[in-house]
């Protein structure tokens, strides 16, 4: 009897030690043990933060991403593989329906291995495109590690993302605010098409670097397929239902020797200096927003009501009748109060979320188009969670309208909220007797001074002596 319980206590020891806010379970591809074991000490890590790892080959018979047609893993990490194609249970348009169905990929590429034609195609579905070689990498004669790679130019040493001046927050900033030093070993460079909102480039390629394949001679006169900052060295693609996928350019970046190793990288006018890149820090950093440890919002409760009577001015609405809490429908100029509870998952819990400076939250009040767009203000901040509100007089419009609430913002989930009401004209004993509107005293004063005139006359007509009549002779 005490193994089992055990067995549960542990159960829910490692679900609650998850830092991810969708799951934990993680599946991982990987060609063989060896390549596993390459990569080591990043799934260490992994495996450190809460995840349930699965190992499994391209080819194994037993590996199926779907289970009774709901996902059966959260989380997918493809590591570099040498077939051409990823196996049954990989195709591109699986792969597509895992992400659909809201769980995340992290795609790590290799030019040494070179990229799997089914890899292409799929990055196509994303709108990414690749180089047609296969083992294409991106190289760079001025921003290169000068101890591994002195001749071939191919291990790219850049700093960490800066988003500075954007108003993107900077879920791989590294270490220090100043910026650290990243090693991208035979990366595979990436051209981001120009037509989809929901791809990130996280790190961009220097101007002084291109692509190349490193079989022709390196003073080939052939055109590169994409130079500078045409090239993503790692790319988060975000769906529409906030599922994850992140190209990682280089996964040799992940591998065990190049997490601490030294390099020598050469400043301009500063020469040669050795510096110790953080990859250890961004491979954590990147993995924690794909797996959703990092940039997960959330909406709480979303309340509105009148703010009239009563219930004018009250700060929450625990102070407003449940049935008069999201009521179905307002009449046209009514003053509504609505509210909205934001949060964002912060390492292993949800806590309030703060809007950006120079950033905002807005409601719209729409029909067909905005008869309002207001900023949303910060009202209060409970345990785990921001109230954001705000106050407005209602169109005088009346037919279906809807309080919608839209954040999309870069590297973040997305908040989307409709709440669908009906406003109404007045009704017959609603509206203002005459003598309340301003406008219409000309009017009944009119009609006053033109009964008042009508009572003169005939009081002065009713009382008024005849004239009396004259004696005449007749002749």
């Amino acid at each position: 009897m005490r193994l089992p319980l055990a067995g549960l206590v542990l159960g829910l020891i490692t679900v609650v030690a998850a830092l991810s806010a969708t799951g934990n379970k993680l599946l991982v591809i990987a060609e063989d043990a060896a390549d596993k074991d390459k990569y080591s000490q990043f799934l260490a890590g992994v495996e450190k933060r809460g995840f349930q790892i699965s190992h499994h080959t391209p080819k194994d018979a037993s590996l199926a991403l779907f289970e009774h047609g709901v996902p059966a893993y959260d989380h997918l990490l493809l590591l570099p593989t040498k077939a051409k194609s990823l196996g049954q249970a990989l195709t591109p348009n699986l792969i597509v329906d895992f992400v659909n169905a809201g769980s995340n990929v992290l795609l790590a590429l290799s030019s040494t291995v070179g990229v799997p034609i089914a890899v292409n195609n799929l990055l196509a579905e994303l709108d990414v495109t690749l180089a047609s070689e296969k083992n294409s990498l991106v190289v760079d004669h001025f921003q290169h590690d000068a101890r591994s790679a002195a001749e071939d130019h191919d291990v790219l040493v850049l700093n960490t993302p800066d988003f500075t001046g954007k108003n993107v927050k900077n879920f791989f900033a590294g270490k220090s605010a100043s910026g650290g030093w990243i090693a991208l070993p035979r990366a595979v460079g990436q051209v981001l098409g120009n037509e989809s909102p929901l791809l990130q480039s996280i790190i961009k390629a220097p101007s002084t670097s291109y692509m190349r394949n490193p079989k022709e001679e390196a003073d080939s006169n052939e055109e590169p397929f994409a130079t500078g900052a045409q090239i993503s060295l790692v790319t988060a693609f975000q769906a529409r239902n906030s599922a994850r996928f992140t190209i990682l350019g280089s996964a040799e970046a992940l591998e065990d020797k190049w997490l601490e190793a030294k390099l020598e990288v050469q400043l301009p006018g500063k020469g040669q200096k050795s510096v110790i890149p953080e990859n250890k820090l961004f491979a954590e950093q990147v993995s924690a927003w794909t797996f959703k440890e990092a940039g997960v919002l959330k909406v709480g409760q979303i309340r509105h009501y009148l703010n009239e009577g009563v219930q004018k001015g009250l700060k929450n609405a625990s102070g407003v009748p449940a049935f008069d809490v999201n009521p179905e429908i307002y009449r046209i100029k009514n003053d509504v109060h609505y509210e909205i509870e934001l949060s964002e998952w912060v390492t292993d819990r949800w806590a309030p979320f703060a809007v950006p400076a120079g950033d905002a939250l807005q409601l719209e009040f729409s029909m067909l188009s905005p008869f309002h767009r207001l900023d949303l203000i910060k009202q209060a901040d409970t345990a785990s969670s921001t109230v954001y509100a705000v106050d407005f007089k209602l169109p005088d419009q009346h037919g279906i309208f809807n309080f919608f609430v839209e954040y999309r913002r870069p590297f973040y989930t997305v908040v989307e909220e409709k709440n669908t009401v009906s406003v109404r004209h007045f009704a017959h004993d609603e509206w203002p007797r005459s003598f309340v509107i301003s406008g219409a005293w000309p009017w009944i004063g009119g009609i006053w001074v033109t009964i008042t005139g009508w009572i003169l006359f005939v009081a002065l007509w009713l009382y008024s002596k005849p004239a009396a009549e004259k004696n005449l002779k007749r002749l």
